[in-house]
């Protein structure tokens, strides 16, 4: 029996690819043929661009072919049927017991690993890789600093109402012994992340403690001391922070390693970790730590600049500064200014600015916890850590949750920013002591100026959160993710099911002028913008997208539906005038199984432009880690005589994006 062309087709694609036994499994959308590939060494992307009828590849985190609507699904059909599987089930493996269920579950097993390391090249960069060593260090002290942070923060709480003359001296021994078990964690930080920074990198946890308690300049005690080899000046304990520890730390490790291989086994025990400690002493001691007094001593003369500016230009700045600070363990060279400030003045007006980037903090994470609550790892985390943050104490929000994340680490910054230019532009609100931060603060702002605090405080939550809301979450954190940090992955929902309307007369082109409307509210913009090759190089034909800012979709011009596939995300019309056109609803959605869409509409339907066609959750398809462009698409150009260009512009859904003239 002779073979159709979608059946030879297939072939010619399996042909290029590997064949069969290198796909894990296949599926598709409108237009592509979406192919999980078990070896990207044996996909000839050459080859298969030369095929007739591929009308292009992409080659992301699974090797799409673009074939074009109609096509599409009868080749992927001829394919997954000539092994027998169905569409989005995993192919059989090499062995010959292809129709048992394990060999089935084993060749997704690889596929699965496959596809993660696949998307670790693709994909990975050294930003990226940076912020999930430093979320791997500190995510194990989570549970550490919410317990310690707590504590901490009751102190705090508990020894501000005491120096207010809320509290008797009767609460001093119980203040003292909570004080002591926080500092069984935060006075002895930089050891537990230079332990666990030395197993994430590979090196012996014991000498990545050593390293991180060095800078503490143990057995230094006045009048001895240690000059900085730059300045002549004593080096301060503390300097270098935990970044420091964590740079010099990672340099052992990688040290270590190299020792390991040089040295003979025999004497490896003793020449290895004497030669480590020695060389990475040395060099934290005298290079580290110098260069953090450098950057200190920058810090303060920039910092009394800013004071000697003041208003709310010095507050943003002292707010937006301050977490970063803190990072580097700098914050402790601003203790003799508070104190210097309290003696002359009353209060430190410095200490209420300050504490606003922890109000930033608290207001980023709100925002991430209402963005990404299918991640439900992310989740847990921030509820354990809220509660600290708004006492107080930032390390759990910074270290476990925005800072491993990148983006909200620095809008976190920017809320603290806004919070601080509230308090410098009310003024006169200042701190009576040192102390914690947050909430716990409130009993301690001098000369009842609390309201101003408050306010302040206030604007940094909101601040924070709305920064981070709209620009700080990136596409990882909103993926769904189960408490373990593996992804949920939805059940694939067969693409190829969709009903196809076939009229009674074929189609023809009427020559004449269409308006084509905004498919949905948002920014409107060339197809050579969207973030998808196929798209944005008109393989499947010229149109135009949108950006959506809200869920109702409406059509894009006047014409009967042809098909909708069955997973919501795409639908193909014929247009009053003949033209061929397909709407898209975000990209590489197809994945999500239809969950964020649903539409009124069916094959045959005939619609009006601007006709409300169904809605898109924008919220679920962002939280999913997809875009949620809408591209409009004329796959027939051999039909368009002339088309207008779209121009760059927030529009409503119906209004004017672009005019076609057809031929006749």
């Amino acid at each position: 029996m002779a073979k159709d062309k979608y059946t030879i087709l297939g072939d010619k694609i399996f042909a290029a690819i590997g064949g069969p036994e290198n796909v894990a499994s296949l599926n598709h959308c409108m237009t592509r043929v979406r192919i999980s590939i078990i070896d990207d060494q044996k996909v000839d992307v050459a080859a298969l661009k030369q095929i007739s009828g591929v009308l292009g590849v992409v080659n992301e985190e699974t090797l799409q072919v673009v074939l074009g609507p109609g096509v599409v699904n009868k080749v992927a059909q001829a394919m997954v049927a000539s092994v027998g599987v169905g569409l989005g089930d995993p192919f059989p493996g090499t062995t010959q017991t292809n129709q048992h269920a394990a060999n089935k579950e084993a060749v997704s097993a690889v596929a699965a690993q496959t596809h993660a390391a696949q998307k670790a090249k693709l994909k990975q960069t050294w930003w990226r890789a940076a912020l999930k060593h430093i979320s791997a260090i500190f995510i194990p002290l989570i549970p550490a600093f919410v317990g310690a942070g707590l504590i901490s923060g009751i102190a705090g709480i508990m020894g501000n109402m005491q120096t207010a003359g809320m509290l008797g001296d009767n609460f001093t021994e119980f203040i003292t012994v909570l004080k002591v078990i926080n500092s069984g964690l935060f006075t002895y930080l930089n050891i537990y992340v230079g332990i666990n920074t030395a197993r994430e990198f590979g090196g012996t946890p014991g000498l990545g403690g050593i390293i991180g308690g060095l800078i503490y300049l143990p057995g230094v005690v006045a009048p001895l001391a240690i000059n900085n080899v730059f300045t002549g000046q004593p080096l301060v304990a503390g300097q270098g922070g935990i970044i420091g520890v964590i740079f010099s730390v990672w340099l052992m490790a990688l040290v270590e390693k190299k020792l390991h291989q040089w040295i003979p086994d025999a004497i490896d025990i003793i020449v290895v970790p004497f030669v480590t400690l020695l060389i990475m002493g040395v060099f934290t001691i005298f290079l580290v730590m110098p260069f953090a007094g450098w950057i200190s001593s920058s810090l303060v003369g920039g910092i009394n600049w800013v004071l000697n500016v003041g208003g709310a230009f010095a507050g943003f700045v002292l707010g937006l500064t301050f977490l970063p600070m803190v990072m580097f363990g700098l914050h402790q060279i601003l203790t003799p200014i508070h104190l210097e400030m309290i003696k002359e003045l009353g209060s430190t007006p410095l200490l209420p600015i300050l504490a606003m980037a922890g109000g930033g903090q608290v207001g980023a994470a709100i925002a991430l916890w209402l963005r990404a609550k299918k991640n439900k790892q992310l989740t847990r985390m921030i509820k354990g850590a809220l509660p600290v943050g708004i006492l107080g104490v930032g390390e759990p929000l910074i270290y476990g949750v925005t800072l491993p994340l990148g983006r909200p680490f620095i809008t976190a910054c920017i809320g603290g920013g806004i919070g601080g230019a509230v308090v410098g532009l009310i003024g006169n609100v200042g701190a009576i002591t040192i102390g914690p931060s947050g909430l716990a603060l409130i009993p301690l702002i001098a000369n009842n100026r609390w309201f101003g605090y408050v306010l302040g405080l206030l604007a940094a939550y909101i601040g924070g959160f709305i920064v981070t809301y709209f620009f700080g979450v990136p596409k990882t954190a909103m993926q769904a993710k189960n408490e373990d940090g593996s992804l949920v992955v939805p059940e694939p929902v067969p693409a190829g099911t969709e009903i196809v309307y076939e009229p009674n007369t074929p189609v023809k082109l009427v020559s004449g002028t269409e308006q084509f409307v905004a498919p949905a509210t948002g920014d409107l913009e060339p197809l050579t913008q969207v973030k998808d090759d196929v798209f944005a190089k008109k393989i499947m034909g010229d149109g135009y997208a949108v950006e959506p800012q809200a869920k109702k979709i409406v059509a894009p011009v006047s014409g009967t539906i042809m098909s909708v596939t069955a997973t919501k995300h795409a639908w193909t019309m014929i247009s009053d005038h003949g033209l061929e056109i397909i709407v898209h609803l975000g990209l590489d959605t197809v994945e999500l199984a239809g969950k964020p869409f649903d539409l009124m509409i069916k094959a045959g339907d005939k619609v009006k432009a601007g006709q409300v066609c169904g809605e898109m959750d924008l919220g679920a398809i962002e939280a999913a880690g997809k875009a949620t462009t809408i591209a409009t698409v004329i796959t027939n150009m051999a039909a368009v005589a002339k088309m207008t260009a779209p121009k760059e512009k927030r529009v409503a859904a119906n209004d004017p994006a672009i005019e076609v003239d057809v031929r006749g």
